[in-house]
């Protein structure tokens, strides 16, 4: 990771430094891992999620929060700087662990990194965060009803969504919109408009 990520300021979020690669390629070829690195770049929706809680510091505060597929670790960083009492980054992807531990203490918050697989247990947080999670069909699938377990035992459900196909199309309250610069090669465009909504 150090030879290919660098410190930069997220560019909706510049009050939280990432470690960002250039270029994605490079970087995959580099740690050798099945998919691609997910975690070395701030996605639409976690940008969008982590600030809406940084202007509304509020929905976090003296909670406990679950960063779900937590990526670099954006979203838990930023629950963090709220004054969140307890924040799990939660990811199957053992390097994204690692960057979001990075991460965090470039920012100098403290998370609690959880690699598993959770989407087929249940969870006691006070807030979840679900940045970019709806990205194909297996994963929509299998999310949606972790989310809803989670808001039925009444927790605060919130999803950073950059329009992705398969987000679903009721259930969801719309809470925040934000244009999102994205890297081009990612996304295939500079900006994606991007929503908060609340389960």
């Amino acid at each position: 990771m150090p030879d290919h990520t660098t410190p930069q300021p997220v560019p909706l979020v510049p009050e939280i430094t990432l470690h960002t690669a250039e270029d994605i390629t490079a970087l995959w070829e580099h740690t050798g891992a099945p998919d691609p690195p997910f975690w070395a770049f701030p996605w639409a929706g976690g940008q969008a999620l982590a600030r809406h809680l940084l202007d509304h510091p509020h929905t976090t505060a003296g909670r406990t929060v679950l960063d779900l597929a937590t990526g670099s670790g954006l979203v838990a960083i930023a629950a963090a700087r709220t004054g969140a009492t307890h924040v799990t980054a939660n990811d199957v992807d053992p390097l994204a662990g690692r960057a979001a531990t990075r991460n965090a203490r470039a920012n100098g918050v403290t998370l609690t990194v959880e690699i598993a697989d959770l989407l087929d247990t249940d969870t006691d947080h006070d807030v979840v965060l679900a940045g970019d999670v709806f990205y194909d069909r297996d994963m929509a699938a299998r999310v949606l009803p972790f989310l809803h377990r989670a808001h039925t035992r009444g927790a605060l459900v919130l999803i950073g969504d950059p329009g992705r196909s398969h987000l679903p199309r009721t259930g969801l309250t719309h809470v925040a919109t934000h244009d999102v610069p994205v890297p081009h090669d990612l996304e295939g465009t500079t900006l994606r408009t991007t929503r908060v909504w609340r389960l």
